[in-house]
Protein backbone atom coordinates (compact mmCIF):
# COMPACT_ATOMS: atom_id res chain seq x y z
CA UNK A 1 0.00 0.00 0.00
CA UNK A 2 1.60 3.70 -0.71
CA UNK A 3 2.30 5.51 2.43
CA UNK A 4 0.78 9.23 2.05
CA UNK A 5 3.16 12.21 2.30
CA UNK A 6 1.32 13.39 5.43
CA UNK A 7 0.96 9.90 7.12
CA UNK A 8 5.19 9.67 5.87
CA UNK A 9 5.04 12.92 7.88
CA UNK A 10 3.62 11.58 11.48
CA UNK A 11 5.83 8.68 11.11
CA UNK A 12 8.97 11.17 10.90
CA UNK A 13 7.37 12.80 14.44
CA UNK A 14 6.28 9.78 16.09
CA UNK A 15 9.72 8.73 15.84
CA UNK A 16 11.54 12.09 16.43
CA UNK A 17 9.27 11.77 19.90
CA UNK A 18 10.57 7.33 20.56
CA UNK A 19 14.05 9.28 20.33
CA UNK A 20 12.88 11.87 22.69
CA UNK A 21 11.83 9.01 25.21
CA UNK A 22 15.00 7.20 24.26
CA UNK A 23 16.98 10.25 25.67
CA UNK A 24 14.58 10.34 29.27
CA UNK A 25 15.54 6.50 29.51
CA UNK A 26 18.73 6.85 28.86
CA UNK A 27 19.03 10.52 31.62
CA UNK A 28 16.75 8.17 34.05
CA UNK A 29 19.44 5.54 34.25
CA UNK A 30 22.68 7.50 34.10
CA UNK A 31 23.11 6.06 30.16
CA UNK A 32 24.71 8.94 28.56
CA UNK A 33 28.07 8.04 28.38
CA UNK A 34 27.21 4.14 28.02
CA UNK A 35 28.90 4.99 24.82
CA UNK A 36 31.94 7.02 25.20
CA UNK A 37 32.26 7.62 21.28
CA UNK A 38 30.11 8.64 18.13
CA UNK A 39 28.96 7.21 16.29
CA UNK A 40 30.23 4.09 16.68
CA UNK A 41 29.71 2.38 20.05
CA UNK A 42 33.43 1.23 21.76
CA UNK A 43 34.67 1.14 18.11
CA UNK A 44 31.77 -1.18 17.25
CA UNK A 45 28.80 -1.09 15.27
CA UNK A 46 27.15 -3.36 17.58
CA UNK A 47 28.27 -3.06 21.08
CA UNK A 48 29.75 -5.16 23.50
CA UNK A 49 27.99 -7.12 26.12
CA UNK A 50 30.77 -7.81 28.32
CA UNK A 51 33.48 -6.20 29.76
CA UNK A 52 35.93 -9.05 28.33
CA UNK A 53 35.41 -7.83 25.05
CA UNK A 54 36.63 -4.54 25.85
CA UNK A 55 40.39 -6.13 27.54
CA UNK A 56 42.86 -6.62 25.66
CA UNK A 57 43.70 -10.53 24.48
CA UNK A 58 47.19 -11.86 23.23
CA UNK A 59 47.08 -13.57 19.85
CA UNK A 60 43.94 -11.64 19.14
CA UNK A 61 43.01 -9.67 15.73
CA UNK A 62 41.95 -6.10 16.13
CA UNK A 63 40.92 -3.80 13.63
CA UNK A 64 41.73 -0.13 13.09
CA UNK A 65 39.40 2.03 15.13
CA UNK A 66 38.50 -0.79 18.11
CA UNK A 67 38.44 0.48 21.12
CA UNK A 68 39.93 -1.23 24.33
CA UNK A 69 39.58 -0.25 28.17
CA UNK A 70 43.57 0.16 29.29
CA UNK A 71 44.44 1.14 32.14
CA UNK A 72 41.42 2.72 32.71
CA UNK A 73 42.11 4.47 30.05
CA UNK A 74 40.46 3.99 26.28
CA UNK A 75 42.55 2.91 23.79
CA UNK A 76 42.08 2.95 20.38
CA UNK A 77 43.76 0.62 17.49
CA UNK A 78 46.40 2.47 15.00
CA UNK A 79 45.98 -0.17 12.44
CA UNK A 80 44.73 -3.77 11.38
CA UNK A 81 46.83 -5.70 13.32
CA UNK A 82 46.92 -9.45 15.30
CA UNK A 83 48.80 -9.23 18.86
CA UNK A 84 51.98 -10.58 19.98
CA UNK A 85 51.92 -12.21 23.58
CA UNK A 86 52.89 -8.66 25.20
CA UNK A 87 51.20 -5.26 25.10
CA UNK A 88 52.40 -3.03 22.40
CA UNK A 89 52.34 0.50 23.03
CA UNK A 90 53.04 1.34 18.99
CA UNK A 91 49.92 -0.46 18.10
CA UNK A 92 47.19 1.97 19.89
CA UNK A 93 46.33 5.73 20.38
CA UNK A 94 45.14 7.45 23.59
CA UNK A 95 41.57 8.31 23.01
CA UNK A 96 41.18 11.88 23.39
CA UNK A 97 37.82 13.21 23.29
CA UNK A 98 37.70 12.64 26.91
CA UNK A 99 38.97 10.51 29.74
CA UNK A 100 35.86 9.09 30.53
CA UNK A 101 36.49 4.78 30.59
CA UNK A 102 33.87 2.84 32.33
CA UNK A 103 31.84 0.14 30.66
CA UNK A 104 28.29 -0.88 31.98
CA UNK A 105 26.46 -3.30 29.72
CA UNK A 106 23.02 -2.08 30.68
CA UNK A 107 23.86 1.58 30.12
CA UNK A 108 25.94 0.62 27.06
CA UNK A 109 23.01 -0.63 24.99
CA UNK A 110 19.79 2.01 26.48
CA UNK A 111 22.88 4.63 24.97
CA UNK A 112 22.64 2.24 21.87
CA UNK A 113 19.06 1.89 21.61
CA UNK A 114 18.90 5.96 21.50
CA UNK A 115 20.86 6.06 18.70
CA UNK A 116 19.26 3.41 16.71
CA UNK A 117 15.78 5.45 17.33
CA UNK A 118 18.19 8.23 15.71
CA UNK A 119 19.27 6.89 13.17
CA UNK A 120 15.52 5.60 12.20
CA UNK A 121 14.09 8.77 12.46
CA UNK A 122 16.79 10.15 10.42
CA UNK A 123 16.00 7.79 7.66
CA UNK A 124 12.07 8.69 8.05
CA UNK A 125 12.94 12.43 7.57
CA UNK A 126 15.27 11.96 4.77
CA UNK A 127 12.25 10.19 2.86
CA UNK A 128 9.93 12.45 3.26
CA UNK A 129 12.31 14.80 2.20
CA UNK A 130 12.89 12.96 -1.10
CA UNK A 131 9.19 12.40 -1.49
CA UNK A 132 8.40 16.91 -0.86
CA UNK A 133 10.26 17.53 -4.27
CA UNK A 134 6.78 16.43 -5.73
CA UNK A 135 5.47 19.69 -3.39
CA UNK A 136 7.51 21.87 -4.96
CA UNK A 137 5.53 23.67 -7.87
CA UNK A 138 2.43 23.84 -5.77
CA UNK A 139 3.41 24.22 -1.95
CA UNK A 140 7.62 25.07 -2.17
CA UNK A 141 7.07 25.46 1.76
CA UNK A 142 6.59 21.72 1.92
CA UNK A 143 9.57 21.03 0.00
CA UNK A 144 11.74 23.46 1.94
CA UNK A 145 10.75 22.72 5.10
CA UNK A 146 11.20 19.09 4.67
CA UNK A 147 14.45 19.06 3.55
CA UNK A 148 15.06 21.67 6.46
CA UNK A 149 14.38 18.61 9.10
CA UNK A 150 16.86 16.66 7.41
CA UNK A 151 19.76 19.13 8.11
CA UNK A 152 18.73 19.36 11.64
CA UNK A 153 18.60 15.95 12.03
CA UNK A 154 22.30 16.95 11.04
CA UNK A 155 23.21 19.51 13.47
CA UNK A 156 20.99 17.48 16.19
CA UNK A 157 23.17 14.11 15.61
CA UNK A 158 26.39 16.65 15.55
CA UNK A 159 24.72 18.09 18.94
CA UNK A 160 24.50 14.15 20.68
CA UNK A 161 28.27 13.59 19.68
CA UNK A 162 29.11 17.17 21.30
CA UNK A 163 27.77 16.03 24.33
CA UNK A 164 29.38 12.62 24.79
CA UNK A 165 32.49 14.15 24.12
CA UNK A 166 32.14 17.01 26.76
CA UNK A 167 31.02 14.22 28.88
CA UNK A 168 27.63 15.29 29.51
CA UNK A 169 28.23 19.22 29.69
CA UNK A 170 24.41 20.38 30.92
CA UNK A 171 24.72 23.40 28.55
CA UNK A 172 24.90 20.87 25.25
CA UNK A 173 22.41 18.92 27.18
CA UNK A 174 19.68 21.69 26.76
CA UNK A 175 20.97 22.42 23.85
CA UNK A 176 19.92 19.21 22.60
CA UNK A 177 16.59 19.05 24.08
CA UNK A 178 15.71 22.39 22.42
CA UNK A 179 16.65 21.05 18.98
CA UNK A 180 14.43 17.98 19.20
CA UNK A 181 11.73 20.64 20.08
CA UNK A 182 12.61 22.43 17.14
CA UNK A 183 12.73 19.71 14.70
CA UNK A 184 8.87 18.17 15.81
CA UNK A 185 7.74 21.75 15.68
CA UNK A 186 8.90 21.60 11.54
CA UNK A 187 7.52 18.24 11.25
CA UNK A 188 4.10 19.44 12.77
CA UNK A 189 4.51 22.06 10.39
CA UNK A 190 4.79 20.46 7.60
CA UNK A 191 1.89 18.01 8.76
CA UNK A 192 -0.65 21.34 9.28
CA UNK A 193 0.56 22.58 5.46
CA UNK A 194 -0.50 19.17 3.64
CA UNK A 195 -3.71 18.97 5.84
CA UNK A 196 -6.83 19.76 3.87
CA UNK A 197 -8.87 18.84 6.09
CA UNK A 198 -12.03 21.75 7.16
CA UNK A 199 -11.27 22.13 11.07
CA UNK A 200 -14.48 24.53 11.07
CA UNK A 201 -12.44 26.66 13.51
CA UNK A 202 -13.23 30.49 13.99
CA UNK A 203 -10.28 33.14 13.86
CA UNK A 204 -10.43 34.84 17.24
CA UNK A 205 -7.09 37.14 17.89
CA UNK A 206 -6.76 36.62 21.43
CA UNK A 207 -6.77 33.18 21.30
CA UNK A 208 -4.05 33.46 19.09
CA UNK A 209 -2.47 36.04 20.91
CA UNK A 210 -2.73 33.66 24.60
CA UNK A 211 -2.00 30.51 22.45
CA UNK A 212 1.07 32.02 21.60
CA UNK A 213 2.08 33.56 24.74
CA UNK A 214 0.88 29.66 26.47
CA UNK A 215 3.82 28.61 23.98
CA UNK A 216 6.45 30.75 24.77
CA UNK A 217 5.54 30.00 29.02
CA UNK A 218 5.82 25.83 28.24
CA UNK A 219 9.55 26.62 26.33
CA UNK A 220 10.82 28.49 29.76
CA UNK A 221 9.64 25.50 31.60
CA UNK A 222 11.23 23.01 30.04
CA UNK A 223 14.30 25.35 29.91
CA UNK A 224 13.91 25.74 33.70
CA UNK A 225 12.98 21.81 34.12
CA UNK A 226 16.28 21.02 32.14
CA UNK A 227 18.42 23.02 34.97
CA UNK A 228 16.48 21.58 37.79
CA UNK A 229 17.06 18.13 36.26
CA UNK A 230 20.77 19.41 36.03
CA UNK A 231 20.90 20.03 39.83
CA UNK A 232 19.18 16.44 40.57
CA UNK A 233 21.94 15.03 38.43
CA UNK A 234 24.61 16.76 40.77
CA UNK A 235 22.99 15.53 43.73
CA UNK A 236 22.67 12.08 42.17
CA UNK A 237 26.57 12.45 41.91
CA UNK A 238 27.10 14.05 45.26
CA UNK A 239 24.55 11.40 47.84
CA UNK A 240 24.15 8.60 45.16
CA UNK A 241 21.24 7.22 43.39
CA UNK A 242 19.30 5.54 46.24
CA UNK A 243 18.97 8.36 48.19
CA UNK A 244 16.47 9.62 46.67
CA UNK A 245 14.57 12.00 49.68
CA UNK A 246 17.98 14.05 49.23
CA UNK A 247 17.87 14.84 45.74
CA UNK A 248 15.62 18.07 46.17
CA UNK A 249 15.84 18.34 49.85
CA UNK A 250 17.66 21.79 49.49
CA UNK A 251 16.81 22.49 45.93
CA UNK A 252 18.16 26.26 44.06
CA UNK A 253 15.90 29.15 43.24
CA UNK A 254 15.50 27.41 39.96
CA UNK A 255 13.39 24.56 41.33
CA UNK A 256 10.99 27.02 42.63
CA UNK A 257 10.92 29.24 40.02
CA UNK A 258 9.62 26.27 37.97
CA UNK A 259 7.54 25.32 40.49
CA UNK A 260 5.60 28.33 40.64
CA UNK A 261 5.85 28.86 37.53
CA UNK A 262 3.79 26.26 36.75
CA UNK A 263 0.84 27.88 38.06
CA UNK A 264 0.92 30.44 35.69
CA UNK A 265 0.83 28.24 32.81
CA UNK A 266 -2.08 26.08 34.05
CA UNK A 267 -4.33 29.47 34.94
CA UNK A 268 -3.53 30.97 31.60
CA UNK A 269 -4.85 27.57 29.69
CA UNK A 270 -7.47 27.41 31.84
CA UNK A 271 -8.56 30.56 30.78
CA UNK A 272 -7.58 29.90 27.35
CA UNK A 273 -9.95 26.69 27.16
CA UNK A 274 -12.50 28.83 29.06
CA UNK A 275 -12.87 31.01 26.07
CA UNK A 276 -12.78 28.58 23.47
CA UNK A 277 -15.28 27.18 25.22
CA UNK A 278 -17.64 29.71 25.48
CA UNK A 279 -17.21 31.31 22.32
CA UNK A 280 -17.12 27.64 20.73
CA UNK A 281 -14.38 28.18 18.47
CA UNK A 282 -13.60 24.88 17.28
CA UNK A 283 -10.26 24.01 18.96
CA UNK A 284 -10.82 20.93 20.32
CA UNK A 285 -7.09 19.91 20.61
CA UNK A 286 -7.21 22.57 23.69
CA UNK A 287 -8.87 19.18 25.84
CA UNK A 288 -5.38 17.53 25.26
CA UNK A 289 -3.75 20.15 26.42
CA UNK A 290 -5.27 20.47 30.04
CA UNK A 291 -5.07 16.57 30.00
CA UNK A 292 -1.03 16.76 29.34
CA UNK A 293 -1.05 19.64 31.95
CA UNK A 294 -2.53 17.56 34.07
CA UNK A 295 -0.32 14.67 33.97
CA UNK A 296 2.80 16.73 33.90
CA UNK A 297 1.67 18.48 37.38
CA UNK A 298 0.94 15.22 38.77
CA UNK A 299 4.28 13.87 37.94
CA UNK A 300 6.23 16.74 39.32
CA UNK A 301 4.45 16.28 42.15
CA UNK A 302 5.28 12.46 42.33
CA UNK A 303 8.79 13.54 41.97
CA UNK A 304 9.18 16.01 44.81
CA UNK A 305 6.69 14.62 47.65
CA UNK A 306 6.74 10.93 46.83
CA UNK A 307 10.83 10.79 46.50
CA UNK A 308 11.10 10.25 42.22
CA UNK A 309 8.91 6.99 42.09
CA UNK A 310 9.84 5.01 38.71
CA UNK A 311 9.77 6.75 35.34
CA UNK A 312 7.88 9.82 36.94
CA UNK A 313 11.65 11.47 35.54
CA UNK A 314 11.20 10.64 31.66
CA UNK A 315 7.38 10.74 31.60
CA UNK A 316 7.93 14.24 33.44
CA UNK A 317 10.26 15.22 30.34
CA UNK A 318 8.33 13.50 27.86
CA UNK A 319 4.82 14.96 28.67
CA UNK A 320 6.41 18.64 28.03
CA UNK A 321 7.55 17.27 24.94
CA UNK A 322 4.34 16.39 23.82
CA UNK A 323 2.35 19.71 25.45
CA UNK A 324 4.76 21.52 23.22
CA UNK A 325 3.74 19.85 20.34
CA UNK A 326 -0.09 20.36 20.90
CA UNK A 327 0.52 23.47 21.95
CA UNK A 328 2.53 24.09 18.88
CA UNK A 329 -0.30 22.99 16.37
CA UNK A 330 -2.80 24.78 18.42
CA UNK A 331 -0.94 27.80 17.03
CA UNK A 332 -1.13 27.11 13.67
CA UNK A 333 -4.63 26.13 14.01
CA UNK A 334 -5.55 29.67 15.11
CA UNK A 335 -3.16 31.35 12.30
CA UNK A 336 -4.93 30.61 9.87
CA UNK A 337 -8.39 29.03 10.39
CA UNK A 338 -11.56 28.89 7.98
CA UNK A 339 -13.71 31.51 9.54
CA UNK A 340 -13.35 34.08 11.77
CA UNK A 341 -15.48 35.37 14.84
CA UNK A 342 -15.33 39.25 13.51
CA UNK A 343 -17.75 37.80 10.50
CA UNK A 344 -20.25 35.98 12.16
Amino acid sequence: MKITFRKLAKLALILVYLVIVAGAVVRMTGSGMGCPDWPKCFGYYIPPTEASELQWQPESPYKKGQVIIKDETLRVAAKDFISTSSFDETNWQMYTKHDYAIFNPWHTWIEYINRLFGALAGLATLALALSSITYWKKQKRVTIFSWLVVFGMGFQAWLGATVVYSVLEPVKITLHMLMALIIVAILLYIIYRVNNEDKRIIFDKTILVLACFALILTIVQIILGTQVRQFVDHQIDMVGDTAKRLWLADPTWVFYVHRSFSIIVILLNAFLAYRIFKLNLGHVKIVWILFLLVVEAFSGMAMYYLDFPFASQPLHLVVASILFGVQFYLVLDALKPKTSLNSL
